[in-house]
């Protein structure tokens, strides 16, 4: 079994192109929600959270205290990342026991925003989108954030030209190329490599 990352910048429509795989039968595995549930689930991953944040980064009846963790690693890139060094080996250790329930499957997607250079992955599937869809997509989806802090986002995550240098496939969601086109002869790609 193949192990495939898709990745690409906040709102290039890495989401939507999960769903088209998902609806081939491919499993999919979403690292940002995994986090998400590991950080309300996980008690070793919470100890580790209050020893890094304080109590405050869990209310009183348990649930994590999302504005406050938020505040606290806010414009601190080196809080931001020892929270990333406990987060995401939880994550990696979560993906290494789904990815043995998915063995009967010819390759499985890991979607996630951020894939390092040295991902160990098979392959990987960039989502590349115009900025300024990028923008109107984040309005729709996001509308409490403004403008400004929209493109403070989009400036902290690589370049698409970074993205780029580790894709084995692109698909462009740029309105005018059909994705789910571009999507099924990846798959047919991806299959067939497997077989």
């Amino acid at each position: 079994m193949k192990i495939v990352g898709l990745t690409g910048g906040i709102g290039t429509g890495k989401t939507t192109v999960a769903k088209i795989f998902g609806t081939l039968g491919v499993p999919i595995f979403e690292a940002d929600k995994a986090a998400k549930e590991l950080i309300h689930s996980d008690q070793v991953l919470q100890i580790k959270i209050k020893t890094l944040f304080g109590s405050e980064a869990y209310l009183p009846n348990g649930t994590y205290n999302r504005a406050f963790v938020a505040s606290k690693v806010y414009g601190n890139e080196a809080l931001l990342n020892k929270l990333n060094s406990l987060v995401h080996p939880a994550v990696a250790t979560y993906f290494e026991a789904w990815c043995l329930q998915q063995n009967s499957h010819a390759y499985v997607i890991r979607e996630a925003a951020i894939i390092h250079a040295d991902h160990k992955l098979d392959k990987v599937i960039v989502v590349n989108s115009p900025i300024i869809l990028r923008i109107k997509r984040i309005q729709k989806r996001d509308p409490q954030r403004s403008l400004e802090q929209i493109q403070a986002i989009i400036a902290n995550q690589r370049s698409e030209e970074e993205y780029l240098t580790f894709a084995d496939f692109i698909i462009h969601n740029n309105e005018q190329d059909f994705i789910i086109k571009q999507v099924l002869a990846i798959h047919e790609k991806l299959v067939k490599a497997s077989s």
